[in-house]
């Protein structure tokens, strides 16, 4: 499959039909309530055709939550100096203890035939490299929490693909979007009432649709290099997890990587293409990583910095 580059998409495919320029009209891009009026006037301003009229507010009795049932057996808790940690615990066919820091905390994966006891020995004897981790994911964390959501306004700015693209906002008969790459903007039409959240739905479906050609492209290019073969490919909606491989070679890759620039989505897909070969973080698996993408160390680190820096798009 020929590789995908972001110079190459001058003939965007419009992802939801065409429809004729002179039927939209462009969404007024400041509220209702701060257009001015003349104070003799007795004509209301006009009002947005991108906000639904206001309607009256009719009191509902709030009904209790029912959370639903999970899935994921119960976390383990277990005594590290001064703290209860707690981990979840995943068996596998791998040959020895892995550990992942993620938002959910600690992920411990390891081998039927290793005892609950070597597992927490593993644990201790690795404490001082997993909590200073799990204090650094929770910084982090609290980091993007603390930053302004988007305001989804026409003229916002998007990131894609390592760069800011411009959303535009327009009203017509039917809801569709386009990208002009020569402009680097974004035509999001809705129908008149369109909602934000019917708004924030269109970009995240226009995201992961975008993530689906190109990652694919690239796992098919980087797979020919490493000489290997991938069962299936998905993408995933993790909080932090840019991306997953099994020992069934299929590989899941986070669609929010369509955010970051292509040399650091490359850097993924080989990561994961890595573990086909080496399904661990030995030495032997970086240097697999090495052979295909030899900035390995320097894109993990710019990875996690970019990832601090995005705004909060979808919260």
């Amino acid at each position: 499959m020929k590789p995908a580059s972001p110079k190459d998409d001058a003939s965007q495919l419009d992802l939801f039909g065409r429809e004729a320029q002179s039927s939209l009209k462009p969404v007024y891009t400041a509220p209702v309530w701060s257009i001015p009026t003349s104070p003799t006037s007795n004509t209301p301003p006009p009002v947005s055709p991108y906000v639904a009229p206001p309607q009256t507010a009719v009191p509902v009795k709030p009904r209790a939550q029912t959370p639903p049932p999970s899935d994921q057996p119960p976390k383990r808790q277990l005594m590290v100096g001064d703290f209860v940690l707690e981990y979840s615990l995943r068996r596998s066919t791998r040959r020895s203890i892995g550990f992942m820091i993620d938002d959910e905390g600690l992920r411990v994966t390891a081998p039927k035939r290793i005892s609950i006891a070597e597992i927490d020995n593993a644990i201790r004897t690795k404490q001082h490299w997993i909590l200073s981790k799990l204090k650094e994911r929770r910084e982090r964390r609290a980091a993007r929490l603390e930053k302004p959501p988007v305001e989804w306004i026409d003229g916002a700015q998007l990131p894609y693909l390592g760069a800011d693209i411009t959303l535009r906002l327009l009203v017509g008969g039917r809801n569709r979007s386009s990208y002009n790459p020569a402009t680097r903007e974004l035509s999001m039409v809705l129908v008149p009432g369109a909602t934000e959240t019917l708004l924030k739905e269109r970009v995240k479906a226009w995201y992961q649709q975008e993530a689906k050609v190109l990652f694919e492209q690239r796992l098919d290019v980087f797979a020919e290099r490493l000489g290997v073969r991938y069962h299936s490919f998905g993408l995933s909606s993790a909080g932090t997890r840019w991306g997953s491989c099994t020992v069934d070679r299929k590989i899941r890759l986070n669609w929010k990587l369509i955010h970051f620039s292509q040399p650091l989505i490359d850097y993924v897909i080989a990561h994961e293409l890595s573990h086909i070969l080496e399904m661990n973080h030995s030495a032997q698996f970086w240097n697999t990583v090495g052979l295909i993408y030899p900035e390995y160390e320097e894109a993990k680190n710019l990875l996690r910095k970019r990832a601090q820096e995005l705004p909060v798009l979808f919260p």
